[in-house]
C-alpha cells in the first residue's frame, strides 16, 4: 500500500501573499468529473525533526512557544529546510546542534509525512539519532524570538509514548516521531529502519510539481 503522486489540472493560480517562510496561493482546479474547485494552500519548503535517543532511551526535547496555537509545546529538535535543494540530513544535523548542542553518530529515517495536507504543502522527515555527543552551536547561530525562550528537557521514550496517547502532547513532529520510534523498537529494535539517505519520494513529487520555494 502506498500513496500515489497525482496532480489534477490547474486552470489558474494566484499568489495571495508571500511570507518569510511560505507562500499563500489559490488554485482553480479541474476535477475528474469536469467541474472546477478552488483551493487555497501554503507552499512550504519542508522541514525535518529529530528523535534523539541516548543509551538509556531518554529523548532530548525543547519547550517552545507557538503563537498560532497559543501554547508552549514540548517538541523534538526540528527546523525548516533552508532551500529546495538542501540535503535533509544536513538540515537535521544542523538543527540538532543549534537547538540542543548535540551531534549523533547514527542516523536513520523514522517516518515521512505531510504535516497538514489539506492546507499546507509541507513535507516532514523525522529522523532517529543515536550515539549522541556534545557539539558546539554552528558558527553565527543566534537564538531569536521563540527560540531565545526555549529550554531543554529529557524524557524517556516510554513516558513520551504514554503522554502522546493520553493527549498531553500535541506537536505533530513529536507525535509522529514518538509513535514511529515506539513501533520501530517493538518491531525489531530499530534494526530495519531506513538509512539516513533513503529516498524521499513524496518531497520529490512536490519538487517536480514546482511547489517548493527556491
Amino acid at each position: 500500500m502506498a500513496d500515489l503522486p497525482l496532480a489534477w489540472p490547474v486552470l489558474s493560480t494566484e499568489v495571495l501573499a508571500e511570507g518569510h517562510v511560505a507562500t499563500f496561493a489559490q488554485d482553480v482546479v479541474r476535477t475528474p468529473d469536469g467541474g472546477e474547485m478552488t483551493r487555497e494552500y501554503l507552499r512550504h519548503p519542508g522541514a525535518v525533526g529529530i528523535i534523539a535517543l541516548d543509551d538509556d532511551e531518554q529523548v532530548v526535547l525543547v519547550r517552545q512557544y507557538r503563537h498560532p496555537v497559543r501554547h508552549r509545546l514540548t517538541e523534538p529538535p526540528a527546523g525548516l529546510l533552508d532551500h529546495a535543494g538542501e540535503d535533509p540530513l544536513v538540515a537535521a544535523q544542523r538543527e540538532l546542534a543549534e537547538e540542543v548542542g548535540l551531534s549523533a553518530g547514527r542516523w536513520n529515517v523514522l517516518v515521512d509525512l505531510f504535516s497538514t495536507p489539506g492546507i499546507i504543502g509541507e513535507g516532514l522527515r523525522v529522523y532517529l539519532a543515536r550515539d549522541l555527543a556534545p557539539a558546539d552551536r554552528p558558527e553565527g547561530f543566534t537564538a531569536e524570538g521563540e527560540e531565545a525562550e526555549m529550554d531543554t528537557v529529557w524524557a524517556s521514550l516510554d513516558d513520551l509514548f504514554d503522554a502522546v496517547l493520553d493527549g498531553r502532547l500535541h506537536n505533530p513532529t513529536l507525535v509522529s516521531g514518538v509513535l514511529a520510534a515506539g513501533a520501530a523498537r517493538l518491531r525489531d529494535g530499530f534494526a530495519s529502519l531506513r538509512p539516513a539517505d533513503a529516498p524521499w519520494p513524496a518531497r520529490d513529487a512536490l519538487a517536480a510539481a514546482g511547489l517548493l520555494p527556491d
